[in-house]
């Protein structure tokens, strides 16, 4: 073997290393794959109030994804907040902070120079659901990533549905829990859920 071809198989073996951390999944993880019911259904209160998205105290401040997230909400409940909020009010509020608690969003310039290279992204978002006297009536979390290959080789596009997906779930979790309370899935697979 000559020296060309040594140093050729060297660079690729290399290559492929760092290509494969790079591909490793996100650290961010989920406690289960479904959540709990809320302790009552939501249709109990007269006035339902989902406050605008916020990082958690320990989570890196990125704008752009709490912006993507926050207008993906506004558009799935607008419509349901404005029906139910138009009730009689029965001296009973909830109130719906949606938190996130860990987040890794890859985007645009970054996906594009460095695809999969990049890493996966991932989000966990928590609604803390609480009543006007400040009682939990329900902890849901939702989580959604995008793996580092898909992500890189779709130039971002997995890395922004994953954040459009995280607000699905949130925005299903209220609208399914307002008749009834019956829980609902975090989005987490087995693979993504901490031991």
């Amino acid at each position: 073997m000559n020296i060309t071809s040594k140093a050729l198989l060297l660079a690729s073996c290399l290559f492929g290393a760092v290509l494969l951390q790079g591909c490793g999944g996100t650290r961010i993880k989920a406690s289960a794959t479904s959540n709990p019911p809320p302790s009552e259904a939501f249709s109990a209160f007269g006035r339902i109030e989902v406050r605008p998205v916020v990082f958690g105290s320990d989570v890196k401040v990125d704008r752009d994804g709490l912006d993507k997230i926050e207008a993906n909400l506004q558009k799935d409940l607008s419509a349901s907040l404005l029906e139910w909020n138009t009730r009689p009010a029965n001296g009973r509020s909830l109130i719906i902070q949606p938190v996130i608690e860990q987040m890794s969003f890859k985007r645009g310039a970054t996906r594009v120079l460095l695809g999969p290279l990049a890493g996966s992204s991932g989000v966990l978002l928590r609604l803390k659901i609480t009543d006007g006297k400040g009682r939990r009536v329900a902890n849901p979390e939702f989580f959604q990533r995008a793996n580092a290959m898909s992500a890189g080789f779709t130039l971002g596009v997995h890395d922004n549905l994953m954040l459009t997906h995280v607000a699905s779930l949130a925005s299903r979790y209220i609208i399914n829990n307002y008749s009834r309370a019956e829980g609902g899935a975090t989005g987490a697979d087995l693979k993504s859920v901490n031991p």
